[in-house]
This record gives structure tokens, C-alpha cells and sequence, in this order.
């Protein structure tokens, strides 16, 4: 395995059978299991468990809590053996809901009645860096998958109400025929440097201190490496030449892969786009070794858990492969 793919999200070798999906005998029967377990998502918070916070919380296909869910179980694919599905119980109300709700990094856990104790509804960017592998892929897929099934509920062609086939991955529309299918948005995320130094944006709304590498939508028509000089342009002014690829990184927030690249500058004055960024700068590469370290007032390393911080530490290290 390259060094590129040990990125948070970045994959377990997942067995997502996906020659199950159309077999509701099959999925009918992993459902009756006895160890099969079932991820409640509850307003894109998963069910995350343990006292360190560091695993999904698993609960059986029976357990109350699915009362409130609206539609069929998602199935994940198989965990060494053992069957993992996804539901949505958004329809649940907690007895205090958090004014923090839908914030950038939403610090309220919730807990519902008959869960355990140490069950929690958890925003994931608070978790991500405690999963191990395997948990991180199983609870990004459902993230993603369940949050495009809460938002694409209708034909898109006629728009009827749509209902979940092949176990999850796919909607039907019973009116037109129409047939629908989870999406991912392609993102590139972009090491540019020049010389000594790497660029570093800040969009409105981020906590103070924060910075981290520009990013952007990659456009209809458009490659990779067209996307990295176009956004950076557009956002900082700066053009780029070379543009290679580092590594990927799925990131459901909700259902997005980030593509990280590294693109060289050929340009060092910097014009922002107040549209589109709050602010850019060149950082050396000791200020951003002062910055990991956590000795910059002025700013916070990228999250940990996030391929910007991935990224950016092996920029550092001179392991970027």
C-alpha cells in the first residue's frame, strides 16, 4: 500500500459485496443475523461508541431506536464476515437539542434512551482521528450514502416520491422508470508551493486561527489539473504550471472526494477573491513546522484526520510519494 492511501477514509479492503444489493432474499437474511449490526445516523451525527470515542456504535436490526427511521436499511458490505447496514433515525427528538446544532464542528453529543450508556450521536470531524480503518471507511461510506438518500428523495427526471432498491445504492422511480444513483462531488485540494513556502487560504466562517490548503469544485468538462490552476487563480491570484497528483480522500461532508495535488507556482503576488476566500498567504515551511508544532499565535494546523493536515505533514517530512 503507497503511503498515499493511509489517509483518514482512506480504505480497508472493505468487502462491500455489492452482489448481494439485489438480492432482498440475501439482505432479508443478514438482517435476521444474529450479529449483524445496524448504524443509526441521526441528523448526519453518527452512533459512535466506547469511552474514548473510538468506534461505531453497532446496535441489532430490532433495536428501538429504528422505529424512527423513514426508509430501509443501507446495506455497508461485509466486516470480516459479519453483515453492517446504515439508517437514518433523523425523525427521533432528543429531550434538549444543542444550540450548536449544523455549526462547523457541532461539540454536543446526543444520546438516545435505549442506546448504552457510552452510545453517543457524535458530529465526525470531532471522532475521525480515533477510527481505525475499517471504522472510518464503514462510517464515511454511510455518512455519504445515507445523507444523499436525505437529499434526493424525489425523481429527478418526473419528481415523484423515489424508493430505495439494491439495498441502498440505487433509487427507482415507480412513476417514470427513473433510476438514481448515490453521487460523490469531485474536489481537488492543493499543496502549491513556491520556493520555500506553500500556500494557505481561509474561508469565512472557519474558527480563528484556522488555515488549511485552497480547495474547490472540479467543473463539468474539466480535468484534474485544469480544476488546481483554475481555482487557485480564481481564489488567490496565483497561476500554477506543473500539477501532479499526491493522493485521494473520500470526505462525507457531505459526499465528496478530495483529489490532493501539488501544483508549483509560477506567480507570488497574491489577489483574493473576497467572494471566495477570506484570506491566503505564503507560510515557509518553518513557519509551518512552528505551526504543527502549535508554537504559532497566528495560526492552527489543519485538522488532524483531514488530508490537508495529511498532506501538508508529508510536505514536511519530504515523504509526499
Amino acid at each position: 500500500m503507497k503511503l498515499a492511501e493511509t489517509v483518514t477514509f482512506g480504505g480497508s479492503s472493505l468487502d462491500r459485496a455489492a452482489h448481494l444489493r439485489g438480492d432482498d432474499e440475501a439482505i432479508a437474511n443478514l438482517l435476521q443475523a444474529h450479529n449483524t449490526g445496524v448504524m443509526p445516523i441521526w441528523r448526519g451525527k453518527p452512533l459512535i461508541a466506547g469511552e474514548t470515542r473510538d468506534k461505531p456504535g453497532w446496535l441489532a436490526p430490532a433495536h428501538p431506536i429504528f422505529e424512527y427511521a423513514d426508509e430501509a436499511p443501507i446495506f455497508l458490505g461485509l466486516d470480516d464476515g459479519v453483515a453492517r447496514f446504515v439508517r437514518d433515525v433523523s425523525g427521533w427528538e432528543p429531550a434538549e437539542e444543542a444550540a450548536t446544532l449544523g455549526a462547523f464542528l457541532d461539540p454536543s453529543e446526543q444520546h438516545h434512551p435505549a442506546a448504552p450508556a457510552d452510545h453517543l450521536f457524535s458530529e465526525l470531524r470531532g471522532v475521525m482521528n480515533m477510527l481505525n480503518p475499517r471504522d472510518a471507511e464503514l462510517i464515511a461510506t454511510a455518512k455519504a450514502v445515507s445523507s444523499w438518500h436525505e437529499t434526493h428523495g424525489f425523481c429527478a427526471k418526473c419528481g415523484t416520491k423515489s424508493g430505495i432498491t439494491m439495498a441502498g445504492w440505487q433509487r427507482d422511480c415507480a412513476a417514470c422508470g427513473g433510476h438514481h444513483f448515490p453521487r460523490t462531488d469531485p474536489v481537488v485540494i492543493m499543496l502549491i508551493t513556491r520556493g520555500n513556502s506553500v500556500l494557505m487560504g481561509r474561508s469565512p466562517g472557519w474558527p480563528e486561527g484556522m488555515y488549511s490548503l485552497l480547495a474547490g469544485f472540479v467543473e463539468p468538462g474539466e480535468t484534474i489539473e485544469a480544476a488546481v490552476r483554475r481555482e487557485t487563480l480564481e481564489e488567490a491570484g496565483i497561476t500554477v504550471g506543473q500539477v501532479d497528483y499526491l493522493a485521494s480522500q473520500p470526505w462525507p461532508f457531505p459526499a465528496s472526494l478530495m483529489m490532493g495535488c501539488h501544483g508549483q507556482a509560477t506567480s507570488e503576488e497574491i489577489k483574493i477573491d473576497p467572494d471566495e476566500i477570506e484570506d491566503a498567504l505564503w507560510v515557509t515551511r518553518e513557519e509551518m513546522l512552528e505551526t504543527f508544532a502549535g508554537n504559532n499565535p497566528k495560526m492552527k494546523p489543519a485538522r488532524q484526520g483531514a488530508i490537508a493536515h495529511f498532506i501538508l505533514l508529508n510536505w514536511l517530512r519530504d515523504t509526499l510519494d
